[in-house]
């Protein structure tokens, strides 16, 4: 909030301004549904929707509170028409409330009911007020959590509550689209003249309405201080109210590669930037909110949830790390030491409800250590300790995840982060590390790591690294072998090297289930009539080199006069990844692709080559990708080299058609069939 003594301030010198809650956001009456209520519009929603919000109508204004300052008062209107049973989960809610040690936010109020229609008439059930259950989410918020009652298909349900926030900073922001069409979507803002806020307008800008208006009116600030007498004063000016309107919004529904559809939500946002008390005789001094990486940093390091625990001494490490061996090695080697045995005996958990990905800790790192589990935050933070406590340098970065949204570049806000990493420096380099990644490889991150900027929590230099996607790329090679034995039977081999990403999932398959159950996998999935024995794998247990899987096999059925063959033996694309004929969002492929498939052939014996593919070579957009398919005869064998590449991850709208092509290119080369016919 506003410091106080500015208020104070402001009030000796019997300057009097106004602030204003605004009149202009559209009026509805809680409760009065009637049997026309229950019919909507069939033009104006999606057919195929589970349920569609007829109303959602919010509004953030400030009124005067007795602590000398201002509450932020958000309300929050609902109605909704469930179509379909799939459309129940529209009314389970959760309120999300944050605090700190001294004061906190508050749901003042809530009423809801659910109306069905029966035999012509308007029954209403009522929200039961002790239905409504609270958890803790993490240190700084809980949850209110409740369902609609009675709901049904047909069920239209009103909901209608109030948050009083202590916190001015957080000025709640607006999605006016999401998994459901909205008939009705409306956010109103008034804002007093001392606040200023910096406002970020995203997604799609077509508003049917967008306006903004000066207010006047007064409110009451008291001030209660202590024993002392309280002061009441009468604040009388002029307010900025913005109101913003959608109608028949449609629903935002998931389509492959993509990050986080709420990074296409049309909304709107706030970031205090500055207070200050002006008017034409009167400048208060001006109190700045606008953050910056360093005050930033500087406040996670000293904050008990974050770095305050780098800070510890933390001499209980030194005889839990002598059984590590770090003496007589270089830097880069220790770090690497410590790394894998964090990596290897620390588990990340949820833990009463708290998520596992969080920036957040929840217990000390010695309790951290000796229950050998934790959060991201704490893992990856008892990390960067131990790698401090043998005189490493370390930092904790902070990142969001690719299914957490993009982070907002130009200011440090918190809220928006989801994801701590170490970063170690040694040798004038430095290595990024995420200790709670099971089977990865040294200096390997998670896929979802790359989202954005990351920022390094580090108070002089809290410097930006960034995660592209472009800069990762997933190299995978195939290689098969078919010779036919002095029998004249043809048999093979079979091995594929995968990239890092795909190394580390399959070994998380392999190792977390186990190597038979993967093994059946792939004869169940195998759909080139192969028999297939002596599966093994290469480097399974070596986290910093790609995994390789490998084995033999025959043919089921090779006799009959004519044989078909697809030479990619069940590899390759078998349908487009990108069918539809439009596309909302961009496409965010998590990598950059090289796959290479290399085929040899022995002709079977008896028979000769009656049809052959032809050799074709397509670029996507010149540079951005390319596809060979290049095949051959000689007198006895057959030889094919496949790749496929993609050299960026992001693709427009408008480049969706030539991507889009360009697979259904590849799907169709990748289908394409060998006849052998059988010498007579």
């Amino acid at each position: 909030m506003a410091n106080k003594k500015f208020l104070w301030c402001f009030f000796s010198a019997a300057i009097f301004i106004q602030l204003a809650s605004g009149q202009s956001k559209t009026k509805y009456q809680f409760g009065k549904v009637t049997v026309q209520d229950f019919t909507l519009p069939e033009n104006k929603i999606d057919s195929g929707a589970d349920a569609v919000i007829i109303s959602d109508i919010g509004s953030s204004n400030f009124e005067g509170n007795n602590r000398g300052d201002f509450t932020l008062v958000f309300t929050h209107y609902l109605r909704v028409k469930i179509i379909t049973k799939n459309g129940f989960d529209v009314g389970n809610r959760v309120i999300y409330l944050h605090h700190d040690k001294d004061e906190g936010e508050k749901l003042s109020s809530v009423k809801g009911s659910t109306f069905n229609l029966e035999k012509g008439v308007v029954t209403e059930t009522k929200l039961d007020a002790g239905s409504i259950y609270s958890e803790k989410y993490n240190t700084s918020t809980d949850r209110k959590k409740f369902s609609m009652p009675a709901l049904r298909e047909g069920s239209v349900f009103e909901l209608e509550y109030v948050i009083k926030s202590p916190y001015d900073n957080q000025l709640r922001s607006w999605s006016f689209q999401g998994k459901y069409p909205r008939l009705w979507s409306e956010y109103v803002v008034t804002i007093p003249p001392p606040y200023h806020y910096t406002m970020r307008i995203l997604g799609d800008q077509q508003y049917d309405i967008k306006d903004t208006k000066e207010l006047f009116g007064s409110f009451n600030i008291k001030y209660e201080n202590g024993a002392a007498q309280s002061e009441d004063f009468r604040i009388s000016g002029v307010s900025t109210e913005s109101r913003w309107v959608k109608k028949n919004v449609p629903a935002l529904k998931e389509e492959p590669f993509i990050t986080s559809l709420e990074n296409y939500y049309a909304r709107v946002s706030f970031q205090l930037n500055y207070f200050q008390w002006k008017t034409a005789d009167y400048t208060g001094t001006r109190i700045d909110y606008l953050p910056t990486w360093n005050a930033t940093a500087k406040t996670l390091l000293e904050h008990e949830d974050f770095g305050k625990k780098l800070n510890f001494e933390n001499n209980w490490m030194e005889a839990e790390m002598k059984g590590l061996a770090l003496n007589n090695i270089s830097d880069k080697e220790k770090i690497h030491s410590i790394y894998n045995f964090v990596r290897d005996n620390f588990q990340t958990v949820d833990k009463e409800g708290y998520s596992k990905e969080t920036i957040w800790t929840e217990s000390s790192l010695k309790d951290v250590f000796k229950k050998r589990e934790g959060n991201v935050a704490e893992i990856n933070l008892l990390l960067t300790a131990m790698l401090r406590h043998e005189g490493i340098k370390a930092d904790p970065v902070i990142l969001s995840t690719r299914n957490n949204g993009v982070a907002n570049a130009s200011y440090p806000l918190l809220g928006e982060y989801n994801y701590v990493i170490c970063i170690a420096y040694y040798d004038d380099k430095y290595i990024l590390l995420d200790a709670c990644q099971s089977y990865n490889g040294f200096g390997d991150l998670p896929v979802k790591c790359y989202n954005g900027y990351a920022h390094v929590v580090n108070e002089t230099l809290p410097m930006p690294i960034d995660l592209d996607a472009d800069s990762v790329r997933e190299l995978s090679t195939t290689s098969v072998f078919i010779s036919n034995d002095d029998k004249g039977k043809s048999s093979g081999t079979f091995k594929k090297v995968f990239g890092k990403s795909n190394s580390q999932e399959i070994r998380t398959e392999i190792l977390g289930g186990s190597a038979k159950a993967y093994e059946e996998k792939i004869k169940v999935q195998n759909e080139a009539g192969l028999k297939i024995e002596h599966f093994g794998t290469d480097s399974l247990n070596s986290y910093d080199y790609p995994l390789a899987v490998h084995y033999a096999f025959d043919f089921k059925d090779f006799s009959s006069d004519i044989i078909y063959l697809n030479p990619m033996l069940g590899e390759g694309y078998k349908t487009n990844p990108f069918q539809s004929m439009d596309r909302q969002y961009p496409v965010e492929i998590p990598y950059k692709i090289d796959d290479t498939y290399i085929f040899t052939m022995e002709i079977p014996s008896g028979y000769q080559v009656d049809e052959l593919p032809k050799s074709a070579k397509i670029a996507l957009n010149e540079n951005e990708g390319s596809f060979e398919y290049l095949i051959q005869k000689g007198e006895t064998n057959i030889q094919m080299r496949v790749r496929l590449k993609l050299n960026r991850t992001f693709f427009t709208t408008e480049d969706y058609n030539w991507l889009r092509d360009f697979f259904t290119f590849v799907v169709k080369k990748e289908n394409e069939q060998i006849v052998f016919k059988k010498i007579k």
